[in-house]
């Protein structure tokens, strides 16, 4: 290690960080980035302009939305369960659907070269933001894919990447697809054995670990995993010295003397209907399933997503802090940001427990996505603030929250006229809300992975800060439909992606069917499961996604439930859950999670959770939250705690949630889908629990089975 930061041998520097910056001050510049006219020389382009060795000089690459040379390997099937066999694309004949295929490598390129002194990754080391230039990005990740091919790396063997989110991941991902291998991504929750089987599945040759706890599950494990040849722990220093396990500084320079000329061979052998990444299903029903995404899937969504939603080259900021093994967080974090030459920032590894507040605030960015969990926790911790405030600040807040919903309607129904008293509320409340969510810059906030409530979408409504639903799943890329700033409906997750096309399978008499999608973004199948995947693609190439959905006049898509998650009861009604969960958390403010039950019964019943804090580790605690202490107060009960609510059956409690589940019946459809019995569970759902996914989606046969007690009780069994 040099003095200054770098990694050193005789013929080039590797810079570990990049530009150490505070705020927009830089502190101590790093040597800059390798000579990339010797580097590299390896794309090629047009055929007229492709030299005789197969090279041509970066000078001739064209615009970075049109990469030269398409490569494709022949193929006539649309789909594969085989890591190396390419697939057919789902080309159209004109606009987005027709733009000449690329791979992940052209992609990156194109952006380099355009925008290579942009900044790309940002972290905080030491309090400190450190900053890795396009240039430096492309520059580690050519350094961390000669070092994957020094450990021998085979094509089309995975690299799991098992921690939170850092630059590290993204360099090992981008590295692990730049040297042919499939960039896999392992959810941090997982057990041993879970990471030993997505690990096995993937046939991975390199595992890389963010720190000693996560080294410990794959050392349990190792003598499992037949084809691993290497473990890279890429934070901190090794605890116990092992064969064949690294730190990343010593990672990075294992490659050191593997020629360019090697690695530019691998990469010019990459065809983009070809695999490069694997996404894991949660594996909620079974074992997970490999979803295989080719170059053409990421890159071409990568490119649509960003048109539709006019993303400007150079100009975007994000904070990247949900799973990156999840597609949403993935597509969104890595590669839309890598297309339009945007800056990705980390947060810290407990930024769901408390610290991306803080996060938000600095980094200030230009779009952020959260799942519904996070719009609900902000919301909570808002209308807690809320709760303290002087009366006429509370005056003055429901006054502007008022305003600002009307102006909001206004706004998503394409109307340019503000409500009186608009730019006051704007001034006084709208403004210095933004400024607190650190969402001041934020020219679009997301969420996706899950439904979420009206009540929370009419909530941000209110203070003029409108969430546009995305739909889509791990085997469509990510996005299907998008919602954005002008085209939105609330409850409706947006119109179908621009260049794709949207099919209602078996449509009912109210124009409700399965939701089936056609396009670029249409995976290529599952590793090595046939089977799944012929049941998820049908005979002529649509997939077929288990939701069922609905269109308006105006093609705006609402997605009415799961096929899987429908409770057919006794009687034979089909009953979808979700808007009857989200019913009673909107009436009754105390209720945290709800779970409606009674699959094959005479009637449904309901599993209930109270609002309650969560520890560091963020494990739910028995303490409530104070809206819902508060929310006891009101109903003239003095209690701070879930189990004194459940140990005396507060009466009053009992009592307010049993009208508020009254409100909800009053207005089901049917005698059949009005919830007859419910329960309080001593414990919130939560990842750690098992019962929530990684993106808190609720795992429902999880929570069947950990609760069936319970259930039980409900119909005598």
């Amino acid at each position: 290690m040099s003095a200054n930061g770098s990694i050193t041998n005789d013929s080039k520097d590797i810079p570990v960080f990049g530009t150490i910056t505070e705020g927009s001050k830089n502190v101590s510049p790093l040597k800059a980035a390798l000579d990339y006219t010797e580097v590299y020389h390896s794309v090629p382009l047009h055929e007229s302009k492709v030299q005789p060795n197969g090279n041509c000089s970066a000078s001739v690459m064209q615009s970075n939305t049109e990469v030269g040379d398409v490569r494709l390997v022949p193929a006539q099937e649309l789909w594969s369960s085989a890591r190396d066999k390419a697939v057919k694309l789902r080309m159209e004949a004109s606009e987005l659907g027709s733009k000449p295929p690329m791979t992940v490598h052209q992609m990156f390129w194109a952006t380099v070269e355009k925008f290579g002194d942009l900044p790309a990754l940002r972290a905080k080391k030491d309090g400190m933001w450190i900053t890795l230039t396009y240039k430096e990005y492309y520059q580690h990740s050519r350094a961390a894919a000669k070092s994957f091919l020094k450990l021998g790396l085979e094509r089309f063997h995975g690299v799991g990447i098992l921690g939170f989110n850092s630059p590290e991941w993204f360099i090992a991902d981008v590295g692990c697809i730049l040297a042919g291998g499939l960039a896999t991504g392992i959810y941090t929750t997982n057990t041993p054995e879970a990471c030993q089987y997505v690990a096995d599945n993937c046939q991975a040759n390199v595992l890389v670990v963010e720190n000693h706890k996560q080294l410990i599950k794959i050392i349990q494990v190792r003598d499992q995993l037949p084809h691993l040849k290497a473990i890279v722990q890429y934070k901190g220093e090794l605890e116990q010295k092992l064969p064949n396990v690294y730190t990343w500084a010593e990672f990075m320079k294992l490659g050191e003397e593997v020629p360019d000329a090697a690695l530019d061979a691998v990469i010019n052998s990459q065809n983009a209907n070809e695999c490069c990444t694997l996404i894991y299903t949660s594996g909620t029903t079974g074992n997970p399933k490999g979803v295989m995404l080719s170059h053409d899937n990421i890159t071409w969504t990568a490119n649509a997503a960003g048109i539709m939603t006019r993303l400007k080259m150079g100009d975007e900021e994000l904070v990247s802090y949900l799973p990156l093994s999840h597609v949403a967080a993935q597509v969104n974090d890595m590669w839309i940001c890598m297309r339009f030459a945007g800056t990705t920032s980390f947060a810290e590894p407990d930024a769901l427990k408390g610290s991306l507040a803080n996060t938000l605030r600095e980094v200030r960015p230009t779009s952020f996505l959260g799942v519904p969990r996070v719009w609900e926790k902000m919301q909570e911790a808002m209308k807690a603030v809320g709760a303290k405030s002087s009366i006429m600040k509370k005056r003055i807040g429901d006054w502007a929250k008022g305003i600002g919903l009307q102006a909001s309607y206004n706004a998503m129904e394409g109307g340019s006229s503000v409500p009186w008293g608009f730019t006051v509320a704007n001034n006084l409340v709208f403004k210095n809300v933004r400024k607190a969510l650190g969402l001041d810059r934020c020219k679009a906030c997301y969420t996706g992975a899950a439904p979420i409530t009206k009540d929370t979408l009419e909530y941000f409504m209110s203070l003029y800060m409108p969430i546009f639903e995305l739909y889509g799943m791990s085997e469509s890329t990510g996005p299907h439909a998008i919602s954005w700033a002008e085209d939105y409906r609330i409850m409706s997750c947006g119109k179908v992606m621009t260049g794709c096309k949207t099919k209602l399978d078996k449509e009912d008499n109210d124009g409700i069917g399965e939701v089936c999608f056609w396009g670029r973004h249409v995976f290529m199948g599952y590793l090595d499961m046939p089977d799944k995947t012929e049941e998820a693609l049908d005979a002529d190439g649509w997939l077929h996604s288990g939701d069922l959905g609905k269109h308006d006049n105006n093609e705006f898509l609402y997605i009415t439930g799961r096929i899987k998650e429908l409770i057919i009861t006794a009687g034979g009604e089909n009953v979808p859950p979700v808007p009857t969960e989200d019913a009673i958390k909107e009436d009754v403010s105390i209720i945290s999670n709800a779970m409606l039950v009674g699959d094959k019964k005479k009637f449904l019943s309901m599993l209930l959770t109270l609002k309650c804090n969560v520890d560091e580790n963020g494990e739910p605690t028995d303490e409530l939250t104070p809206l819902a202490v508060d929310f006891c107060r009101q109903h003239g009960v003095i209690a701070s705690k879930v189990s004194e609510i459940i140990n005396k059956k507060e009466p009053a409690i009992y009592k307010a949630i049993q009208e508020g589940m009254e409100r909800v019946n009053a207005k089901a459809a049917s005698n059949a889908q009005r919830v007859q019995k419910w329960t309080i569970l001593p414990r919130d759902f939560s990842i750690s629990g098992g019962e929530l996914g990684p993106t808190m989606k609720l795992k429902r046969p999880v929570v069947s089975k950990m609760y069936q007690e319970e259930i039980n009780q409900f119909y005598g069994e």
